[in-house]
């Protein structure tokens, strides 16, 4: 099944030697925008299919609208059949461990000799610098760039509970893929574009490095922050259902006060300011609490809504399956590896008010490997030959 949809990126053809998150997620953000993805899998296909436990996301999620070549890299033939995709190819996207490509005989330095035009992003832990010998993974930066500590408790600190750094990550990626494909109408010639999860998370946390610099205190995990604003915190409405109200700004702070009838506040000029409010928070969040109590989850809400102020139900990732909003186009039906179809997130994107579609299904196995291989101008007995004698698999 497929949805139509904008392809802005539908004349660039990518090549993804990838697994896992940081890699595939910056296919899937290019295949979904319509460029055309193939990616290399091993014989027995991507690990990542066969994750369990919390990684039993990971292919389902990142990596629709792909093609799946499974190939042995490790022989001439299969190898001269991935140099053959690479020649034609605007753009090679890889997350191996440092050194890994160059040792198949995919390295920059070689592929830019066959293919002047290639942009070849490297996806890894580190940029240049003492550490860009390490593996990394997500959860490793989180920990060393201080976001695990800025996400968890003083004395505990917590990962974040999505690979926020692998899929930021791989935004970045895209963004330099994007810049360096650019610059190539200038000069006619490609580049290699690195993006790495420690620098990504350096990025991130770098609001808490200048909040320091500006105050000249440290910041506190933000579980136990000092907050910036009188009103930023989850109540509870009746029956002890949570709402996440954040009153940002003096205007609505009014539209607040009038809304909920809180006259005692509105009429208090000394707490037309947003900071003089802060400084009474102990004095206004009980009050506040009290009065949501009394209300019903849905008229809570429906009353902030009518106030314009922001708000949120807290929700599980469940809870999205059947969320009105993204089901007016924010979800896209895939079909997972047992037959079963489920819809997960299409791109928060929008060109001309036209969300991304799916181009092609989730592969299975080399399900496109005849496919590739008649595209790249092999005939029907050379592609069964291969077959034969292993070196491709196909479904």
């Amino acid at each position: 099944m497929t949805n139509n949809g904008p392809k802005p990126l539908q004349d660039l053809k990518v090549v993804e030697f990838t697994h896992m998150v940081m890699g595939p997620a910056t296919g899937v953000i290019l295949g979904d925008m319509g460029a055309d993805v193939t990616k290399i899998e091993p014989l027995t296909g991507d690990n990542t299919r066969r994750l369990k436990g919390s990684g039993a996301g990971y292919f389902p999620m990142y990596n629709r609208n792909k093609k799946s070549l499974c190939v042995d890299l490790k022989s001439d033939e299969g190898k001269a059949v991935v140099l053959k995709l690479i020649a034609e190819a605007d753009v090679l996207i890889e997350n191996f461990r440092p050194g890994a490509m160059d040792k198949l005989g995919f390295g920059y330095e070689t592929l830019k000799e066959i293919n002047p035009r290639l942009i070849y992003c490297s996806l890894k832990g580190f940029l240049s610098g003492p550490y860009s010998h390490r593996t990394a993974l997500d959860e490793v930066t989180q920990m060393m760039g201080g976001l695990a500590y800025m996400t968890g408790l003083p004395d505990r600190p917590m990962r974040s509970g999505s690979s926020v750094i692998d899929i930021t990550g791989a935004m970045f990626g895209v963004i330099g893929i994007l810049t360096a494909v650019h610059e190539r109408h200038h000069t006619g010639v490609g580049k290699q574009v690195t993006a790495s999860l420690y620098e990504t998370t350096a990025f991130m946390v770098g609001q808490h490095m200048a909040q320091q610099a500006v105050s000249g205190v440290e910041p506190p995990p933000m579980s136990v922050r000092n907050s910036a604003w009188s009103i930023y915190d989850i109540f509870l409405a009746k029956g002890d259902e949570k709402v996440f109200v954040g009153v940002v700004s003096d205007t609505l702070w009014k539209k607040f006060c009038e809304e909920f009838g809180l006259t005692q506040f509105a009429e208090d000029r000394t707490l037309d300011a947003n900071n003089e409010r802060v400084k009474r928070r102990d004095e206004i969040i009980p009050v506040v609490q009290e009065l949501f109590a009394a209300m019903d989850k849905q008229t809570l809400m429906a009353r902030l809504d009518r106030a314009g102020v922001p708000f949120a139900p807290v929700n599980k990732p469940a809870d999205l399956f059947d969320d009105p909003h993204l089901n007016e186009g924010g979800l896209l039906e895939v079909t997972l590896a047992n037959e079963e179809k489920t819809k997960l997130p299409v791109l928060p994107l929008e060109f001309d008010g036209q969300r991304t579609g799916l181009y092609h299904d989730l592969p299975k196995e080399g399900e496109d490997t005849k496919a590739v291989l008649q595209a790249a101008g092999l005939d029907e007995t050379a592609i069964n030959q291969l077959i034969n004698d292993r070196i491709v698999k196909a479904d």
